[in-house]
């Protein structure tokens, strides 16, 4: 088991590493190489095997993942783009699960409807982090993002639900769709109440309470285990209360941290989401010769065609779903077309093309039973983690490593850049606008007689000047085209001669350690500020 083993554990990270590092190099996402890296590592002999627990992802790695990616979303863009979102995250998973049941039914020797909705409610979602990651690197539509980012963070909760009815159907025998459908709004909406409860919580603690930021990085790792265990404990989505209430405490982040804590909890918050992402994408790769192994009633070619079959079927029932849940709605609700405007063929192709699946398929896939409740084999238990693992890996790499070549055939361009490049000089404007209001307001006596006071008035009224003639798009001199990324150079250049005389001062004991840790943790932020 992998939490027995330290030393295996480790090596892992270490390798999570050195692949990550080298994807970088060769500019392929992460997810895809990490998938690829840990195939090519089971298939070195004397590997020790190592089993994924689907337990383990549930309970370790889902909470935080998925809470770091609901932090990382805007609550607006979220709510903006809500239909979409939803159309996606809840239809496209159910369309899915339908449509893949139907076709392993009839392609798949003696397997049963259950077991077809079973296996369409393991591959339906996306995977959030391997298209955030496919994504990150390419100049797409900031809307085309966030959409699969939002789609991401509720199809989770859409497949386990579909999963659990038909999980259930299968080891009992009995469905009812009434009974089921009643359920799932139940188990939805009470999982979205309890997330945002447990939040309410949280931010009465980081607000009111004396925490300092230690406490407030550690309560924040807390947070998404306490609201996805309650959730579970009462028998409705732990997904959907951690996404929820990840979402309340993001847009009421700046009323919680300061300044320090803030730094810190990011600061450990990146680092965890990268060791968890790196662990669970390598091991799905891991997993391949146990998934093989235990192929006993079907030979590897009848496994390996059913699999690319319903791999092809996921990926052109997306798009198929796309196409008319981005038109149909304009055509039938006058509202619609007046609100949003039409969204391009080429995006909404890019869209549907851009369903990776990863780690929730497979761990769901792991979780099912090996035996019915009269304890005979769990059918076709075997075959479909084998159609999971090639469904991940099919549309992990085929569409990740195609992506790049699709958006340059589409033609399509992230065109937000300037109107974002002329929101940041806007913003900076009005925040000079500010700081020059409020020392002419509260300093004024000192700028009359003190220059030190004069030079930070200077300074802002020489940068309103500057960013308002970017904003007019008048002609500046290149002096002034270049004033402020020299000014910043400048201004890092000081930041480097300060760090090697704090450096000198280290290896001649000039000052105590204590002092000279806190001076360089002041030029970490200064840099972080200017490099940002």
């Amino acid at each position: 088991m992998i939490q027995d083993n330290l030393l295996l554990v480790l090596c892992l990270l270490f390798v999570i590493s050195i692949l990550t590092m080298l994807s970088s190099k060769l500019k392929i996402a992460y997810p895809i190489f990490l998938v690829i890296g840990g195939l090519l590592i089971s298939l070195i002999p004397g590997i020790p095997r190592i089993a994924l627990q689907p337990d383990l992802v549930f309970l370790i790695f889902l909470p935080p993942l998925l809470y770091a990616a609901a932090w990382n979303t805007s609550w607006n863009d979220f709510w903006k783009y809500r239909r979409p979102i939803s159309l996606l995250g809840f239809g496209l998973v159910i369309f899915t699960s339908a449509a893949v049941a139907w076709i392993s039914k009839a392609l798949i020797p003696d397997f049963s409807l259950a077991c077809g909705f079973l296996l369409g409610g393991i591959i339906s979602p996306p995977d959030a982090v391997a298209a955030t990651s496919v994504l990150a690197g390419l100049k797409v539509p900031k809307q085309i993002t966030t959409i699969l980012e939002g789609e991401s963070l509720v199809n989770d909760a859409a497949s386990l639900i579909v999963f659990r009815f038909a999980l259930a159907a299968v080891v009992t025998g009995q469905f009812n769709i009434w009974d089921a459908t009643q359920t799932f709004f139940v188990v939805a909406i009470a999982g979205i109440l309890i997330g945002l409860a447990i939040a309410n919580i949280a931010y009465v603690i980081h607000r009111y309470f004396p925490t300092t930021p230690a406490i407030d990085a550690a309560f924040t790792l807390i947070t998404p285990y306490i609201m996805y265990f309650t959730a579970e404990h009462f028998h409705v989505s732990g997904v959907l209360a951690v996404v929820a209430g990840g979402l309340f405490l993001t847009y009421r982040s700046q009323d919680i941290f300061s300044y320090d804590a803030r730094i810190q909890v990011l600061g450990l918050w990146d680092t965890l989401v990268f060791l968890l992402n790196g662990v669970v994408f390598i091991m799905i790769g891991l997993q391949l010769p146990g998934i093989i192994k235990g192929m006993e009633n079907y030979s590897v070619g009848q496994a390996i065609s059913y699999a690319i079959v319903i791999s092809l079927a996921t990926i052109v029932i997306r798009i198929a779903w796309m196409f008319p849940g981005a038109y149909l709605p304009r055509i039938l609700f006058k509202r619609i077309r007046e609100k949003e405007t039409k969204p391009t063929w080429q995006g909404v192709l890019l869209t549907g093309w851009s369903g990776m699946r990863g780690v929730v398929s497979l761990a769901s896939a792991l979780a099912v039973p090996l035996t019915l409740a009269n304890d005979k084999a769990f059918p076709h238990r075997n075959l479909i983690l084998f159609i999971t693992f090639v469904v991940i890996l099919f549309t992990l790499v085929l569409q990740g490593l195609s992506l790049k070549p699709m958006i340059r055939w589409l033609k399509i361009r992230g065109d937000e850049k300037d109107a974002e490049n002329m929101q940041a000089l806007d913003m900076r404007l009005r925040l000079a606008n500010a700081v020059l209001a409020y020392i002419d307001d509260r300093y004024a006596n000192e700028i009359e007689t003190n220059d030190t006071y004069k030079r930070v008035r200077d300074r802002y009224a020489r940068m309103i000047e500057i960013t308002q003639k970017k904003l007019d798009t008048r002609e500046m001199t290149e002096e002034e085209k270049n004033f402020l990324p020299h000014y910043r150079q400048m201004l890092l250049e000081l930041v480097q001669i300060r760090r090697r005389e704090l450096n000198h001062f280290r290896h001649t004991n000039t000052f105590s350690e204590e002092l000279i840790r806190e001076r360089e943790y002041e030029l970490d932020l200064e840099e972080a500020r200017l490099r940002g």
